[in-house]
């Protein structure tokens, strides 16, 4: 079998960013650095979060990989995410200053193309797509199985990996290189690496190169929670890494395939089995590295609908792991949290940050049935709650993992043990200590989550450092 690793970038020139932004209080320079340091107000309103204009994913590089596939037959693995900028089209520069949501639906769409499109319209042999969970174009909800079946825009063949039982060997037929091209959120729980890994592992066996058209991760200078404890190996948690990783798929696809990681015979053992191997490329990205601020082009799931989501996300998920609504069936997911129990009297005033009381004021919202969001928890029932959507972009943006929100809800709903939780609490977390320590800690009104949940950040610190040092060899981008 031959196996090799290797990356390719070609630097073009960089498109500059011709942009000088002014405060009263000189924001800019705090705005392009980010947000470091305890000094700089959390809440200041002249505080500016920008975007990197002149980031190109993989797929933008044609020049890189379309040599790679001549000849070929392909087999493309994307999904609505998949889109590059059109030939000479730049984003706005008003779409590259945060408004505080950043909704991916404000993103013109008549300036990107699908990796797809263009592959078909260059002469590319596509003979057959897959898709992942939410389906190819990611209308699908979290969990719901998606039927194989053919694309309606172009005719091709989807071979769904999320609900259609296929045998292996129906899976990679009639195709000679795979291409993968997925937007992660750089999230353990979300399941696209998943996807990414398995399907190494089967490009390995079947002696099929597999190509990385490379994305930016959201949340690349994120890298921080509690590692997975291997007993807890599951479709939301796949690999030995922190919640936030800190890396890009194509990183990680290269930590895996050289660390033996591609097959785990059983969640007994972390074993490494080096002998599956994948011929792997990486397409990286340009202008990119890991103190960007991204800002994405659409929708990477259903129901992450903006970039305040998108950074909620590592802190907000573990809610599908209790009684709580996280917000599915609203405008607003993973930005605020609420149950039809949950004390009002309790939550007014107490704020995760420190900051303005009407930051997280009472909030009552009702999950409805929606596209994305079918059946939500709690559905159609009136919850009061916490909307976190007056928060600073910039404040949540670069906040660690944070189980502030949780601790919460869980002094709000009264404190109330294992009734509060199910599985999935431990599934996302990646260990069974997290539960019982909130259980113990947080038993009254008089509770400070924020100070609970910087004791819990305290206890994983150590394995997290040690992670860096384990992943800094397979960084592509500094």
């Amino acid at each position: 079998m031959n196996r090799h690793f290797s990356f390719r970038n070609i630097f073009s020139p960089a498109t500059v960013l011709a942009a000088v932004l002014f405060s009263s209080c000189g924001a800019s320079d705090t705005a392009r650095s980010g947000l470091r340091g305890a000094e700089r107000d959390p809440v200041r309103a002249d505080y500016i979060w920008t975007y990197d204009g002149n980031i190109q994913p993989g797929a933008a590089s044609l020049e890189e990989y379309l040599p790679l596939l001549e000849g070929k037959r392909v087999c493309l693995l994307s999904n609505q995410t998949g889109l590059i900028l059109k030939d000479g089209k730049k984003l706005p520069l008003e779409l590259l200053v945060s408004d505080g949501m950043d909704a991916m639906e404000k993103m013109p769409a008549e300036l990107y193309t699908h990796v797809l499109d263009t592959l078909l319209t260059l002469g590319v042999d596509v003979e057959c797509l897959m898709s992942p969970e939410h389906g190819f174009r990611g209308t699908a909800d979290a969990g719901e199985h998606v039927s194989s079946g053919v694309d309606i825009r172009t005719g091709i063949p989807i071979r769904s990996l999320y609900g259609t039982k296929m045998t292996d060997q129906e899976l990679m037929e009639g195709f000679d290189i795979m291409l993968f091209d997925l937007q992660d959120v750089g999230v353990r729980f979300y399941t696209y690496y998943v996807t990414m890994i398995k399907m190494m592992e089967k490009c390995a066996r079947f002696n099929i190169p597999f190509i990385v058209l490379d994305r930016p991760n959201p949340i690349g200078f994120l890298c921080d929670g509690p590692m997975l404890d291997r007993s807890l190996k599951s479709g939301v948690g796949g690999l030995p890494i922190p919640v936030a990783h800190g890396m890009t798929m194509g990183e990680l696809a290269y930590m895996a395939n050289e660390k033996g990681w591609l097959s785990f015979p059983s969640k007994d053992t972390w074993e490494a089995d080096k002998s599956v191997k994948c011929s792997l490329t990486v397409i990286k990205c340009r202008n990119y590295n890991h103190k960007s601020h991204y800002r994405l082009p659409v929708k990477p799931s259903p129901n992450l609908p903006n970039m305040r989501s998108v950074y909620l996300y590592p802190s907000t998920c573990y809610f599908e792991g209790t009684r709580i609504s996280l917000g599915r069936g609203t405008a607003i997911p993973f930005q605020i949290y609420g149950a039809p129990d949950m004390s009002t009297t309790a939550i007014e005033g107490r704020n995760p940050y420190g900051t303005p009381s009407r930051v997280a004021a009472s909030y009552s919202f009702t999950p409805r049935s929606v596209a994305g969001a079918k059946n939500p928890p709690l559905l159609d029932r009136e919850c009061k709650g916490v909307s976190l959507t007056d928060i600073p972009i910039n404040r949540i943006a670069e906040d660690k993992v944070n189980l502030t929100y949780v601790i919460d809800a869980y002094i709000g709903c009264g404190s109330t043990g294992d009734e509060f939780f199910n599985r999935m609490f431990e599934l996302e977390t990646g260990q069974n200590w997290c539960r019982n320590f909130i259980k113990e800690k947080a038993t009254d009104q008089n509770c400070n989550a924020g100070k609970l949940a910087g004791q819990m950040q305290d206890v994983w610190q150590k394995e997290v450092r040690t992670f860096k040092k384990e992943r800094a060899p397979y960084l592509l981008y500094k």
